[in-house]
């Protein structure tokens, strides 16, 4: 069941707003105004966030860039009492970005859903917290920027596998050709890992 105030009928035509599979993550479209110079685009708005997307602050925001495409990053999560909601968006090329529940209890605990973020389209993906996030790079220098809900705090920071086969990820890629850091090749299954988020 979506939350109320993605069941409102909206009238607002500079943004799109599209519920997952996964409740709570949800696919958001800023509107581009075009022209001869090129376009204009709100990408971000806290106050229109949190009418209509989550009451959720940022306080950090990143970028990455992945110089080779089937590069992949993540699973990953930062646990409580620093857990982070994240807002994802391409910055340049083309990405798979992959989002996985892990909140115990959840009915929809174990599955995953992702969405294509490019460059072109200005897609934005909002991950609330209890869920894993990765993403892979579908063209070479492709780059990635996100909010994040709560400051990098290592000692809470952590990855499951990414090629978990009871997760059975679609990747678009072959996974025996992937770029990873060494961490994400060591993080446990989700069978040998315990979930701090409950539902």
């Amino acid at each position: 069941m979506n939350p109320p105030h993605l069941n409102r009928k909206r009238t607002d035509p500079t943004l799109l707003i599209e519920q997952t599979e996964l409740e709570g993550v949800v696919l958001l479209r800023p509107r581009r105004f075009e022209d001869a110079r090129g376009f204009f685009s709100e990408v971000w708005n806290h106050r229109r966030f949190v009418e209509e997307v989550a009451d959720v602050t940022f306080v950090q925001d990143n970028q990455s860039l992945s110089r080779h495409a089937g590069t992949i990053r993540g699973l990953h999560y930062q646990s409580p009492p620093h857990a982070q909601a994240k807002l994802v968006r391409c910055g340049r090329g083309r990405l798979l970005d992959v989002v996985v529940d892990v909140r115990r209890g959840s009915p929809t605990c174990g599955h995953w859903v992702a969405r294509e973020l490019t460059e072109e389209g200005g897609e934005q993906l909002f991950v609330p917290v209890g869920f894993l996030h990765g993403f892979v790079s579908l063209e070479p220098d492709t780059e990635i920027l996100y909010k994040c809900s709560d400051y990098y705090a290592p000692d809470c920071d952590g990855a499951v596998r990414y090629d978990d086969p009871v997760l059975g990820i679609d990747w678009r890629t072959d996974l025996c050709r992937v770029v990873v850091s060494d961490k994400d090749a060591a993080a446990p299954a989700l069978d040998q890992w315990q979930s701090p988020f409950v539902y």
